[in-house]
């Protein structure tokens, strides 16, 4: 999952071939018309105008999609080992993924303001995920891990230590899970 301020984008993946079995997109979140599609690996699509005023709207249209009778790719939900979540902004907090707990839903909050178009929205689909999921491991993956292994001089503003140390200013960088499979890939 990968929510954005009025999208979320998804994939379905199958862990064993590392495959594609479905993805799409939900747009125009919280405005009056949306836009869902979604797209399986073995091309059969679907495209509908609906309205989605929230995150959890535009949850349960992936999940109707990916289990319904003409496009969908699984038969149960039961199938899915775990839901992972794209996280632009972790701040100081992570230097890897962490399995979502009340202590890591605490710390994706307090550093949303670092990415609150973001943020704020991939924490409401966590929520409601480990609300009407308990059962499923929801897996946060942090944009900003990759780069927390930056030597100071690289992340370091020309500011007060003090003043840095106390805000936290510095350098998280971005895109780090592209960054991340780049640099796994050469």
């Amino acid at each position: 999952i990968n929510a954005g301020s009025s999208s979320l984008k998804y994939q379905l993946i199958d862990m064993d071939n590392e495959q594609m079995l479905a993805k799409g997109n939900c747009e125009k979140i919280g405005l009056e018309m949306g836009i869902f599609g979604h797209k399986t690996a073995d091309g059969r699509e679907k495209k509908i105008e609906i309205r989605m005023a929230n995150h959890t709207e535009a949850f349960e249209q992936v999940k109707n999609a990916l289990l319904d009778s003409e496009v969908g790719v699984i038969k149960d939900l039961s199938e899915v080992a775990a839901i992972g979540h794209r996280i632009v902004q972790g701040g100081w907090h992570f230097d890897d993924s962490a399995v979502v707990d009340d202590e890591v839903m605490a710390k994706i909050l307090e550093v949303a303001p670092l990415a609150p178009l973001h943020n704020y929205g991939e924490a409401a689909a966590i929520e409601y995920c480990r609300e009407k999921y308990p059962e499923l491991p929801n897996v946060a993956v942090f944009d900003t891990s990759f780069h927390m292994t930056m030597p100071e001089v690289a992340y370091t503003y020309a500011l007060p230590k003090d003043v840095c140390d106390k805000y936290h200013v510095r350098k998280y960088g971005a895109h780090g899970t592209s960054h991340r499979y780049e640099w796994m890939m050469a």
